[in-house]
Formats: C-alpha cells, sequence, structure tokens
C-alpha cells in the first residue's frame, strides 16, 4: 500500500492511494495511523500530484540520519572535507537533523545565499518505524520497518566546517528537505537492497545507485541504532546518500537558485523540487 498525506477542504489528511483516487482515513495524520492505525472514513477523492503533503510532519524526536553509508560516497570526498577526514568507520555513523527541514514532495527548497554559499543535493532512501524496539537483533530488524519513503539531505557544507565538522547545524535549515511523495508499506516494497536511487538537477544524472551498495545494510542500520536506544513508530531514518554529490565533484557544483532536482527511486517515486530564495537569516 502506498500512504499519502493530502489537503483536502482546507486540511491535511492522511489517505491511501487507490488507483486514480485516494481513499481518506479517519486519523490526525500518518503518525497516528503508524501508532494506532485507522479506518477508512468511507470519502474517496480523485489522486492529483498539486495534492500531495509530506507524508511526516508531526516528529517525537528530530529526524534521525546515516552518514557516510555508500563507500564510493565516503571515498569520493576524501581530502575535500577541509582538514576533517577520517578513517573508514567500523560502525555506522549517525547524527540527526531539525524536523523543521521537512517540505513535501514538489515544494521549494529554500534558498539563501546569506546562509550558505555550498548548497548540496544528497539523495537518500529513507524508513518509517513501526514498531517500537530496543538493541533489535539483526534478524528481527525488517520487522520493525513500516514503510519507506524518499529524502533529499540537502546540506550546506561550509556550515558542516564551520561548525567543528559536526552535522547538525549544516543540515537542518528550514524548509530544505523534500520527503515523500507517499510511504510505501515495507511488504509492497519488499527487499529494500534492491532500490535503485537516482539525483538529477536540471535533467543531469548527478547520482545513481543501488542500495546493495550500501556499506551497512538497513538491517544493520536499525540494530545498532536501537543497541540501548529506544526506536518507536513513526521515527524517520535516512539511510545515507551514494556517490555523486557537488561538494566532491571536480569541479566543485552547488545548488543555485532555479535549479529542479528530482530524486527518485524505482520502487518508491519520485520528488520533484525547485531551488527558490527565501530569506531565511
Amino acid at each position: 500500500m502506498r500512504y499519502v498525506m493530502v489537503e483536502h477542504a482546507g486540511r491535511e489528511r492522511p489517505g491511501v492511494l487507490d488507483g486514480n483516487s485516494v481513499l481518506l482515513l479517519e486519523a490526525t495524520d500518518l503518525t497516528a495511523v503508524i501508532e494506532t492505525g485507522a479506518v477508512p472514513s468511507g470519502e474517496k477523492i480523485p489522486y492529483s500530484e498539486g495534492l500531495l503533503r509530506p507524508p511526516l510532519r508531526r516528529f517525537r524526536r528530530d529526524i534521525l540520519c546515516t552518514g557516510w553509508n555508500y563507500w564510493d560516497h565516503f571515498e569520493e570526498s576524501r581530502g575535500k572535507r577541509q582538514g576533517q577526514d577520517v578513517d573508514r568507520p567500523k560502525h555506522p555513523t549517525f547524527f540527526t537533523k531539525g524536523p523543521d527541514v521537512v517540505i513535501g514532495p514538489y515544494d521549494d527548497i529554500a534558498w539563501d545565499p546569506a546562509i550558505s554559499v555550498q548548497w548540496d543535493y544528497e539523495a537518500e532512501v529513507a524508513l518509517v518505524i513501526g514498531k517500537t524496539g530496543r538493541s533489535i537483533p539483526v534478524d528481527q530488524a525488517l520487522d520493525h520497518v513500516w514503510g519507506y519513503t524518499l529524502a533529499n539531505d540537502v546540506s550546506q557544507r561550509d556550515l558542516q566546517r564551520a561548525h567543528g565538522g559536526q552535522w547538525l547545524k549544516g543540515k537542518s535549515i528550514d524548509a530544505t528537505m523534500p520527503l515523500g511523495p507517499w510511504i510505501v508499506t515495507a511488504d509492497e516494497l519488499g527487499d529494500p537492497q534492491d532500490v535503485q536511487l537516482q539525483c538529477l538537477v536540471n535533467g543531469e544524472v548527478r547520482q545513481d545507485a543501488s542500495t546493495r551498495q550500501m556499506a551497512f545494510d538497513i538491517a544493520t542500520l536499525i540494530s545498532e541504532l536501537s543497541f540501548g536506544m529506544t526506536l518507536r513508530p513513526g521515527d524517520l531514518l535516512l539511510t545515507g546518500t551514494p556517490a555523486g554529490i557537488g561538494n566532491a565533484r571536480e569541479p566543485q557544483v552547488f545548488l543555485q537558485e532555479g535549479d529542479v532536482v528530482v530524486t527518485r527511486a524505482d520502487k518508491i517515486g519520485e520528488l520533484r523540487n525547485t531551488v527558490v530564495r527565501q530569506v531565511l537569516s
């Protein structure tokens, strides 16, 4: 199944895609659906891209993220981290993003050159936790996944470097992370290590990789993240970006006003967002 959030009758409503229609649900949002379930409201509306809103917007914690989870990406940035290089990690590298980064699948990406001059794209598969767990064994980890969606972890590289190399500040600028277009349930997606992920900027393919290329597979990410730390329904985890980022290119290439960024995966869907100047500073 594919769960969506849509704008209907002046407010956001959760629903399920049903062909060319959306079957609306009796719930406040998809977080509530994940936590407690929902029943159909009996209302069905025609599907349109323009109705789609971020599938998740209410979080109990920051958005959970994974860095350096494709070795090609780790290696392409070697020597380009402005003196902050490290050896290959032996365990997954985790960080968080503030929740106000989230925008919808077709919303504008906020861009303010007064904040940063190094806006970078990072296409990622994201997963949504559906069952509470702590210290989850690897062989049980995928049972805790409710579904999968797409994100673009738009980052400000100069902010990352300016604040000690930590990633929170350089990845938490408001209205910069497209999410969606929906959540594909785990049973429909099947093997999460068999997804082809791409990022295009103005029609040019910049990133193109299979999730099989991950340094640490999704079950390992969940298991290691949950070690001593409770994961709960509705938690969102980004699983890392492949090679091809702008910061690692020669010459470097960063997002500019008017750029159109497409994030897509064969089993999930597509995000399409335009970089638009906004005052954030």
